[in-house]
Formats: C-alpha cells, sequence, structure tokens
C-alpha cells in the first residue's frame, strides 16, 4: 500500500512553487522539508506569474492508498510579495483562508500548527531581505467536500482545513487499524475502568465536550462489537458509547460492525422505532421512503417525534450492548449511550 503527504503538504509545495516562479524559478517538482518526516519532493500542476509581484500556482493532493476525500482535489497558492520592516516569521509570512479553506468561528483561517511549521521551513527562507510573503490558500472544491465532514462540529466553517500531526500519510489494512485500536483500548483499561468508545473525530469532540479525559477517549472505528467484548475482557466495569446516530442506531438493530460495507438498514431501525412509538402511519410511510437517516431526524425534529424516537432507540443500543458482551464473555458490564447529530448537537 502506498504512502501519500497530507493537505498542509500540498499547500506549501504550491506556495513554494509560486515563490520560486517569482524568483524566475519555474519548477514542475519542488523539494520540501518535511520536518520530522524527512524531505519530500511534490509535483506542481500549474504555475502562472499574475503580475512581477504575484504568482499562482497549483498542486493536486495525493493521500496515498488512503479512504481520504481529499485525494485528486487541486490545492492552490496565491502568493504576493511586498516590502516589510519586520524581522519575525509570523509578520514575514502572512497565511491567509481563501475560497475553499474554512474559516474558525471567530476568523481565523483554519491554518494549524503542522501547515505552519512547513510554511517557516521552506518559504521563510525563500524570501529575499525585507520581504513579507502574503500567501493565500485556495480549495475549489473545499466547500462541497467539507459538507462530507465533521469541520462544523469543530466550529471549521466554509470548508475544509489544513490540519495534521505528519507530513506523511501512512494507509493501514484492516487488521493493522483493529490492532492499533486494541492497543490503545489495552494501555487505557489499565488505568481507567471507565471507557468512552467513539467511532470517529464528531464522538471524539462530543466526548470531550460531555467531562471526558483524554485517557478515557478510545476509538473503535467500526468495530464495536470486537471493543467491547474486549473492554469486558480487560475488566473495563463502565463503558459510554458516544458518536453520531446516523452511524450507532444501527447497534439498535444488533448490527455491531458499524461499516455500511457489511450492512445498512439504518431506515428500518428507524421504521421499527416508529411503529414501536405509534407514530401516525402516514408519517411511518414518509420515513420508510426517506434517503438517509439525517433527514428522517430533521422529519421527526419537524414533526416534534424525535426525543421519544430517539429515547426509543438510546435505549435499544445500550440493552443490546450489554447483551452482546454477555453472549460473548459472559460478563455484565454497564454501558451508557450518548447520540448527537452531525454538528455535535446531543439529540436528547
Amino acid at each position: 500500500m502506498k504512502s501519500g503527504y497530507t493537505l498542509p503538504v500540498f499547500a506549501i509545495a504550491a506556495a513554494k512553487a509560486a515563490i520560486l516562479l517569482l524568483r524566475k524559478e519555474e519548477a514542475s517538482l519542488v523539494g520540501l522539508d518535511l520536518l520530522e518526516s524527512g524531505r519530500g519532493a511534490i509535483a506542481i500542476a500549474q504555475s502562472a506569474v499574475i503580475d512581477e509581484c504575484t504568482a499562482l500556482a497549483i498542486t493536486v493532493s495525493d493521500p496515498g492508498d488512503n479512504l481520504d476525500l481529499t485525494s485528486g482535489t487541486p490545492v492552490w497558492a496565491w502568493v504576493q510579495l511586498t516590502a516589510s520592516t519586520g524581522a519575525v516569521a509570523e509578520q514575514r509570512l502572512i497565511l491567509e483562508a481563501g475560497e475553499g479553506l474554512g474559516k474558525t468561528a471567530t476568523g481565523q483561517p483554519a491554518i494549524y500548527a503542522l501547515a505552519q511549521n512547513l510554511a517557516i521551513a521552506n518559504l521563510l527562507p525563500l524570501l529575499p531581505e525585507h520581504t513579507k510573503a502574503r500567501v493565500r490558500f485556495i480549495l475549489p472544491e473545499g466547500k462541497a467536500l467539507a459538507k462530507r465532514t465533521s469541520n462544523a462540529a469543530f466550529g471549521i466553517l466554509e470548508g475544509l482545513s489544513l490540519l495534521g500531526t505528519s507530513a506523511i500519510a501512512k494507509p493501514l489494512s484492516v487488521a493493522d487499524k483493529l490492532e492499533e485500536f486494541r492497543i490503545d483500548l489495552r494501555t487505557k483499561a489499565a488505568t481507567c475502568p471507565a471507557i468512552a468508545f467513539y467511532i470517529g473525530a464528531n464522538g471524539y469532540q462530543v466526548a470531550q465536550n460531555l467531562g471526558f479525559a483524554p485517557s478515557q477517549l478510545v476509538q473503535t472505528a467500526n468495530w464495536i462489537g470486537a471493543m467491547l467484548v474486549e473492554a469486558a475482557l480487560l475488566g473495563v466495569t463502565s463503558i459510554t458509547i458516544v458518536g453520531y446516530h446516523g452511524k450507532l442506531l444501527k447497534l439498535a438493530g444488533g448490527i455491531f460492525n458499524t461499516s455500511s460495507h457489511l450492512a445498512d438498514a439504518r431506515i428500518d431501525i428507524l421504521v421499527r422505532a416508529a411503529v414501536h412509538e405509534n407514530l401516525p402511519i402516514a408519517l411511518i410511510q414518509v420515513i420508510e421512503r426517506a434517503p438517509t437517516a439525517e433527514a428522517v431526524h430533521q422529519l421527526l425534529v419537524e414533526q416534534g417525534y424525535d426525543r421519544q424516537i430517539f429515547q426509543y432507540i438510546t435505549d435499544q443500543i445500550t440493552q443490546r450492548a450489554i447483551a452482546y458482551v454477555q453472549k460473548y464473555t459472559d460478563l455484565k458490564i454497564a454501558i451508557d449511550t450518548i447520540l448527537c447529530d452531525r454538528l455535535g448537537k446531543l439529540v436528547l
């Protein structure tokens, strides 16, 4: 499986190519200092001089063999060089969010430490003395792609973020990934008998907001059943399952691997809940025809049945999770369930 690079690397590579172009050094491939990850070379798809002080360059994101929605998306960097009397990096490198790159609720560009450090290492040395660079990153597909992420739950609005802990995007096989989660669970179970499970970033943020410490948080991804059994065998006495209702409601139907490649049945589970709670038959028929669980949630909110239905779903998840653990371990542990929507708002 092929490794690739994270999104900040492509942004900084485009910016470097634009600066080189203004120095009369056109490049189809730019080398980068990737900090603790060594060095890398990034292809430049296009570049152009706009005027004697301004240039634009474009790279194309390649995260390798990872299921990353930014794969193939163009990353633009618009760079303008002007005179500067500042001496520190923050005064000589101004990183801005253009179209498709998100901003925080306070208006700050969603450009985080890795991208900032890569910029200092790779762009600052190229700037002539008494010169500053205004770098505006543009992701033409960013707004559309952001709708498929949980960015809004973290306060990142109107686009993607330049976020990452490493310049290298390393793919993991399914078995490798599950083993990584199991190791994390073993480490945390050894010191904390009360654990919170989350599937992805949305659940992690919600769990933190609820007061769970990082030492209690364990990612499961789709392997909730396997991780529940593992936790019980490790002596964990209490588990809180936290996350997006559109994923976790599968547990209410006895589906303990939540991958859509294996099973779905979300609409069927919601229909069963609606029947159990005696909702009007006309509304149940509308639920049955709904395209997504999110659409059903919005419908239930509009009709005033959301709390009733999701209380039933939550209870079912908890009961089935307890029974699942008992079935495979003959152990009984306390389990609680907390569901949220895509924006991290609790549904109960």
